[in-house]
């Protein structure tokens, strides 16, 4: 077990911070990613920047954007809505775009396809407001789920559907497997030893009715890794099963190949981080069938009528396939950068980014709880598994003052940002997470809903004071280096001895 005072002598020196790394994860050696980083991201250290906060969105390399100039520099490209030249030029690239999604994520272009949308949110949006949620429906999700996932049960609610979460379980944030068993076990499966309102939830969602489970493959405030093996446990089950894959993608293989959820949500620049602005909606067509558009616009009809509309749901025709789902004219400037950005983490292959991600993170798990005031208390928890296996490189963490004081995630923030080291700090969009992590209960919160639309702003900072704190989230990704992992273990332990006060 790493000491304190071992902890210290490896923050005063680079060089054997890093034979110590080596010596813990022999394989970090090998990701061979420092020349990439010196070329594609030389930016980083001439700005004296260190960036970890990859869950929030990774950094661009600078021959992706060379590649993509050069493409829009050299081609004329129209709106693909037409039959002109330019505008078959850029529907081919856009369907090629179309192919090498489903070709990175190995997904069989028989079973699959992809939509674009703005982002994984423009994603989920697109599949709450089309899932056929009715009475008899259930939306079932894990507590540790992003609030674009959260925000889905509005329309659950709306028609009719129920909701029912899954909690997870602090220390580690992940879900008791019990529990998993039991809500995914036919209604005859007594589960009173469990939370009765899930197992009676499950009960009720009978085959026949559309029922959507939904969780993320990486929690993107914890980095706990859940199951993939869920996703057939459901289905056979009875349940369409939503993945939220938005912070797994960046640095693990998702292969559709092997696992078969009926949608995966993905935002590019997570991945890459050009283009902003593009994500996408990879669904089954067989689950595709399910869904009805409350709407059309431009882009998603092959014909319409004024004349003809004299009811709901007629005077027009929906284009079919992905173009249905696509509203108005997509980023097709855009869109072929997606390829670029694939093809690139292809050149240096995702295995590699895992391994090193893995490694940086592994050190840090080791060397964060070692961190210790003169007195012996800790200056810093994480929140989460401490361990690599069933993770990613995602760090929720809280820091203590000498006496056990709390340190506002915002004051953290603050302070790194006067180091120049960009971390994050909040409840990360995933409310649950951070409540169970933090230990808030439903009548603490509850105070801050009560007649919400008439609640000036001021008696709202007084309902939520006390219950705003989140956590300082570091996150690594393709281009961090050990650099960077050992400038936030320095910078950690600036704040040794400090009082909160005194911050």
């Amino acid at each position: 077990m790493t000491t304190a005072a071992d902890t210290q002598t490896i923050l005063i020196d680079l060089d054997a911070a890093y034979a110590d790394l080596l010596a813990r994860f022999p394989g970090y050696a090998s990701t061979q990613l420092d020349e990439l980083r010196a070329s594609d991201y030389a930016r980083l250290d001439r700005l004296g920047q260190t960036y970890l906060d990859y869950t929030g969105g990774s950094l661009y390399a600078e021959s992706q954007l060379q590649r993509h100039l050069d493409l829009l520099r050299d081609n004329v490209f129209g709106n693909p809505h037409s039959e002109n030249p330019t505008s078959l030029a850029m529907t081919r690239l856009v369907e090629q775009t179309r192919a090498a999604v489903l070709a990175y994520f190995r997904a069989s272009p028989d079973e699959y396809q992809v939509i674009f949308t703005p982002n994984a949110t423009g994603a989920l949006k697109l599949l709450g407001e089309s899932y056929p949620f009715a009475p008899g429906g259930h939306y079932l999700l894990t507590y540790d789920n992003h609030n674009s996932v959260n925000g889905i049960r509005e329309f659950a609610r709306g028609r009719g559907a129920q909701v029912t979460y899954i909690p997870v379980v602090p220390p580690d944030l992940r879900v008791n497997l019990d529990t998993m068993t039991k809500a995914f076990a036919p209604p005859h499966i007594d589960g009173h030893n469990l939370v009765n309102t899930l197992h009676e939830a499950l009960a009720r969602a009978h085959h026949g009715a559309h029922n959507l489970f939904a969780f993320p493959a990486q929690s993107n405030f914890s980095g706990v890794q859940h199951p993939l093996e869920w996703i057939a446990t459901a289905q056979d089950a009875g349940w369409d099963v939503l993945l939220d894959a938005a912070a797994f993608v960046p640095t693990n293989r998702l292969d559709l190949s092997r696992w078969h959820p009926d949608f995966v949500d993905i935002s590019f620049y997570k991945i890459f981080g050009y283009p902003t602005g593009i994500g996408c909606l990879l669904g089954r067509k067989e689950a595709m069938k399910k869904l009805r558009r409350p709407w059309y616009a431009g882009g998603t009809i092959t014909f319409s009528s004024v004349e003809a509309a004299d009811d709901a749901g007629h005077g027009y025709y929906f284009t079919p396939g992905p173009a249905g789902f696509e509203d108005g004219t997509v980023n097709y400037l855009g869109i072929p950068a997606v390829a670029q950005g694939l093809s690139f983490i292809e050149s240096i292959g995702i295995e590699t980014i895992h391994n090193r991600v893995m490694a940086l993170t592994g050190w840090l798990i080791e060397q964060i709880p070692a961190l210790r005031h003169g007195n012996g208390a800790p200056q810093v928890q994480i929140h989460g598994p401490l361990t690599t296996e069933m993770r990613g490189g995602t760090l929720a963490l809280n820091f203590h003052d000498p006496d056990g004081h709390l340190i506002e995630s915002r004051i953290i923030e603050h302070l790194a940002n006067r180091e120049r080291i960009s971390l994050r700090a909040g409840c990360h969009c995933n409310p649950g997470a951070r409540e169970v992590a933090l230990g808030f209960n439903e009548q603490e919160l509850a105070a801050c809903f009560i007649d919400k639309d008439r609640m000036t702003f001021e008696q709202f900072l007084h309902a939520i004071d006390g219950k705003t704190t989140g956590t300082t989230r570091l996150s690594l990704g393709l281009a961090a280096n050990f650099a960077d992992a050992h400038r936030f273990l320095t910078f950690a332990h600036s704040l040794r001895d400090v009082p909160v006060d005194a911050l």
